[in-house]
């Protein structure tokens, strides 16, 4: 997993509450299990006509914001199926960090699990991200410093310090174990060697 620590870029505004999973990456699109390929796909239903031509009025097909790294979004983003692939999908856009009110507690776990950081600001400073993120603007965003940097303003936001250190370091569920290598390597070979030698029954 990629790593992430500071993040420089355009930020899109989807200020729709309760924008869940299968809005973010339709069922028909859940047959892979590659974690590339997913981008095109990304809100399709919003992004394409019945045609399957781009919808020239939403947000993400539209310069400034189609080249977008951050969104930010309406309350309980993310809400829906419990689907890895919306993650996936927001990552092979370009997307690497959402910010909003709240989120489904399944997706907002995802995002952990594959290096997108998802941000919960109070509301106040949410609409004012969106409003601004409507003139094309960029944000920075300094996770060590657990900040945004938004037009010469700073605002801190909240993050669990295990989950802070797994994005800084790109680790993943796997990677995670593999912190612990010599200590697994070292416990097999134990075992490895009392199955090996364990003495005949009498």
């Amino acid at each position: 997993m990629k790593s992430f620590n500071k993040l420089t870029g355009i930020v899109a505004s989807l200020p729709q509450v309760n924008i869940d999973t299968d809005a973010i990456i339709p069922k028909q699109f859940l047959k892979t299990i590659e974690r590339t390929g997913l981008g095109k796909h990304l809100f399709h239903e919003k992004r394409y006509d019945p045609n399957n031509n781009l919808n020239k009025d939403f947000i993400l097909n539209k310069q400034p914001w189609n080249q977008a790294k951050i969104i930010v979004a309406g309350d309980n983003f993310g809400c829906g199926s419990s689907r890895e692939h919306a993650p996936w999908a927001l990552l092979d856009f370009g997307i690497s960090c959402v910010i909003s009110t709240s989120f489904a507690d399944i997706f907002y776990n995802n995002c952990f699990k594959n290096g997108v950081l998802p941000i919960i600001l109070n509301e106040k400073i949410v609409v004012e991200i969106s409003m601004l993120a409507e003139k094309g603007i960029e944000i920075s965003i300094d996770l060590e410093d657990q900040q945004l940097i938004v037009q010469n303003k700073l605002y801190k936001f909240e993050i669990d310090p295990y989950r802070k250190h797994c994005l800084l370091n790109g680790l993943d569920d796997i990677g995670i174990t593999l912190e612990n290598k010599k200590t697994i390597d070292y416990y097999e070979e134990k075992l490895s060697s009392k199955i090996w030698h364990k003495p005949e029954s009498l």
